[in-house]
Order: structure tokens, then sequence, then C-alpha cells
């Protein structure tokens, strides 16, 4: 088995990728970010699901999206994680990919998903809901799936994005500018959200979540990567699919901590505060292919898309309908799609 490259954390929001077909036959190389998101695929290399399952895999992490992407357009990569909020402009722009299996999110059960994001006003900012953003300055990265968040949230409470100042900050830098002053409020995520409650002194979370968008991303890999070799994709998708039961098991919950801990730059209590928000749910499903189109509708809305663009020329579920037929008690755990 190769060896792990180990990076510093940044957690950027995970962006489209464009992919090659780095290596051969049953041997891949599989991104991740640098975040909670990949634990089923961190989880699936320390405990041996990859092996288990017939395949070969060297997981590579990257600090931004910047990173993921640059690697993977230099054939770096086999499988990566993409966002729903970015990756259809990607793809209206000529980008082909093929979504095969879950990375983070509840987008099979419902279409929005979005308890990792929250909103976190300083002590003294005066802020006590999202109406009170107004005039306020707000830390954000832009492009972000958080950003898309804020936008709605925004939207909600009858305000607009020129209703306050965004200042486009790096996902590291999140806990920092809130804590400097810098901002009044920051819209982020798990661990980040954590971060800022431990450090900034009487900070507080004004809003998380609220189904306004879906905070889920799904693995995927250009075509010839993915059915030039289908079994060896079959057998990638049963291996995250293992995994990602594996982290949803709260017996192991203690342990998924401490394999997290050793790829990312992470407390064990800044991982264990994560699981209590983000999901791992590798199935496709009616509910995918909606949250895929909200999040067209959304960017079309903010001008990033000028067209839809339809879910079935970017998802194919038939490998994780494969591994739920074969393999039903990873899943059993799971709720049904509302």
């Amino acid at each position: 088995m190769k060896s792990l490259k180990y990076l510093a954390m940044a957690a950027a929001a995970l962006p489209f990728v464009a992919l090659s077909n780095a290596a051969n036959a049953q041997d891949l190389v599989v991104a991740a970010a640098g975040n909670p998101g990949g634990l089923a695929v961190f989880v699936a290399q320390e405990k041996g699901f990859f092996s288990k399952n017939g395949v070969d895999v060297k997981v590579e992490i990257r600090n931004t999206g910047a990173e993921l992407s640059k690697g993977l357009r230099a054939g770096d990569f086999d499988f990566a994680p993409a966002a729903f909020t970015n990756l259809p402009a990607a793809l209206e722009r000529g980008l082909k990919v093929r979504g095969i299996v879950g990375y983070v999110g509840a987008a099979f059960e419902k279409p929005s998903s979005d308890e990792v994001v929250a909103l976190v006003a300083s002590a003294d900012s005066g802020i006590n809901s999202v109406k009170d953003l107004k005039g306020k300055k707000v830390g954000v990265t832009f492009g972000s799936t958080g950003d898309v968040w804020l936008r709605q949230a925004l939207k909600e409470a009858g305000l607009s994005i020129n209703d306050i100042e965004r200042i486009n900050t790096r996902p590291p830098g999140l806990v920092s500018v809130l804590d400097t002053g810098g901002v009044d409020a920051v819209a982020a995520w798990e661990p980040f959200v954590f971060r800022a409650i431990n450090k900034v002194v009487g900070s507080k979370v004004v809003k998380r979540g609220g189904d306004l968008v879906c905070f889920c991303a799904y693995l995927h890999g250009n075509p010839d990567t993915v059915y030039k070799n289908e079994d060896a994709t079959q057998k990638f998708v049963d291996a995250i699919s293992e995994a990602a039961a594996y982290v949803r098991n709260p017996a192991n919950k203690q342990e998924v901590a401490e394999i997290g801990t050793r790829f990312v730059n992470m407390t064990k209590e800044e991982v264990l505060a994560g699981l209590d928000f983000w999901v791992y749910d590798p199935r496709i499903g009616d509910n995918t292919s909606k949250a895929f189109s909200q999040a067209v509708d959304l960017l079309i809305e903010q001008k990033k898309m000028k067209k839809t663009f339809d879910p079935a020329d970017y998802l194919d579920s038939k490998f994780i309908e494969s591994t739920m037929k074969r393999h039903p008690e990873w899943f059993a755990d799971l709720a049904d799609a509302s």
C-alpha cells in the first residue's frame, strides 16, 4: 500500500474538479478535502476497507480548492469529491465527469441538508438574528457552499447580499478574523464553527442550517475512469459504502475521531464535534437529482450559470444500487427518502 500524504487542514467547501485516469486497473488514487467530510475515505484506508474490497488506493489530501483542482487536472487522481453548489457551473462549461457515490450530505433522504453550516457572531456585534446583519461585515469563503448558504439565509430574512459587507476569507482564517474584530460574524462550517465558539469569547451561533441548501458532495471520475474498468469502480464504491457505515456507527465514534486526526490537522474534539453535523450517506436517488437541480437554479439566479443541466448527465446510480442490493446491512441505519 502506498504511503499517505498528510497535509495541513483548510476545509474549503469542496470545489469542482477535473479528472483524468491517473492509475491503471485496480490501482486507484483518490482525493479528499482536508476536513471531516473526508472521513469515509480516511476510514476506508485506515481500516483496510479498500483492500478488503479489492482495490489498492492511495489517498491524497489537498488544502484548498485550487490545489485540488490543479492536482486533478494534472492527472494525479482517479476519483475526487465535488459539491453541488459549484460543480454544475463547471459541467455547463464542458467538464465531463460522472458522480457515482456519496461523499457527504443527506441528499438521498431529502434535497436539502445544511446543519453543518452556521452563522457565528461576536459578542459585541449586536447580531442576534440574520436580520441584524444589515450593514455588518461578514467573513465567508467566496464561492463556497457557506457563501451560497449565507445568500439564502439573507434572502429568507428579507435582505440581500448588498445589505452586508462580505469579506472573502479563506477557511483557516475564519476564526481569527472573527477573533480580531475584522468582521462582525462569519458564515462557516464544522469544525470552524466549533473552533469559533471555543476560541472567540462570547461568540454565539445565530443560525444553523435551516434546509436552505444542500451541503452535499459526491465522488466522481471522468467517463474513462468510471467505465473503462467497471469492476474496479464497483469495488471502490463498495469500499466507500462500507467505510461510511463504519463512520456512522455510534460505537465507532471515538475511533473514527482518532483516525481523522491522523489525516488532517484537527484535534479529536474538533472531529467529534463535526460528527454531530456531517452526514455520510453514499446513496444516490430521486432526491439527489432534486438537490442537484435546486443547486443549478441557485447558480442561475446568481448568474453563475446560464441554463439548466440535467442531473442524469452527471449522476450514475448503478454502482451504488449494486452495493445496496448486495450489502443491505451497510445501509440499514439510514432513513428512507422523504
